[in-house]
């Protein structure tokens, strides 16, 4: 999924209402606001990235509904970081605890906190360095454990919370450790 990011004039910050706004009037387009007021915007997926996020959000429901000690999310999920970024991870989950303590309002909108655990997926058009980035954006911002997934080089990037990353050369499942304790991501599907 190749992104373009515009840039605004450095004197104009979106609020959070303005940029629901532009997102509502562009109902087609996957838009991301960084912490530094750029508005990304993401083209769709292709039909085999589409596919491997589809059995990835599919093998996390499941995981999931076995176990409901959080909600899941997809990408069309937007996320209020801290930083002041609205970002939309490809797969993510928020403790129970932490989606309890939300508002009614707060869930119909961009949800006002970073997720406990979050997937990106390299598509084949992706910027590989600009979704690390974005992974130790996530982490700057509370990630507890995050997967950076490259399907070409067949390789794992491991994000946790206050640790260096771990690269991984060709798993064929990774953990949730205790973030999301049981659940198990077999890879094959996805590197298939």
């Amino acid at each position: 999924m190749t992104a373009l990011t515009l840039q605004l004039p450095p004197n104009l910050k979106l609020t959070d209402e303005e940029f629901e706004q532009i997102v509502a009037v562009n109902k087609d387009l996957r838009l991301e606001l960084t912490a530094e007021g750029e508005l990304v915007i993401m083209s769709p997926a292709g039909g085999e990235t589409g596919n491997r996020n589809f059995d990835l959000l599919g093998q996390l429901w499941f995981w999931n509904s076995q176990n409901n000690l959080g909600k899941a999310f997809n990408s069309s999920t937007g996320f209020k970081l801290p930083n002041g970024a609205t970002r939309s991870p490809d797969a993510s989950w928020v403790k129970m605890e932490r989606w309890d303590a939300l508002t009614a309002e707060q869930r119909k909108k961009y949800l006002p906190l970073c997720p406990d655990f979050a997937v990106e997926l390299v598509s084949e058009t992706d910027d590989v360095e600009d979704t690390q980035a974005k992974m130790q954006e996530y982490l700057a911002n509370g990630l507890q454990l995050g997967w950076l997934i490259n399907p070409k080089e067949q390789q794992v990037i491991i994000y946790r919370h206050n640790q260096a990353p771990e690269v991984l050369q060709s798993p064929t499942s990774l953990s949730g450790e205790d973030v999301l304790p049981g659940f198990i991501l077999k890879l094959q599907p996805i590197f298939g």
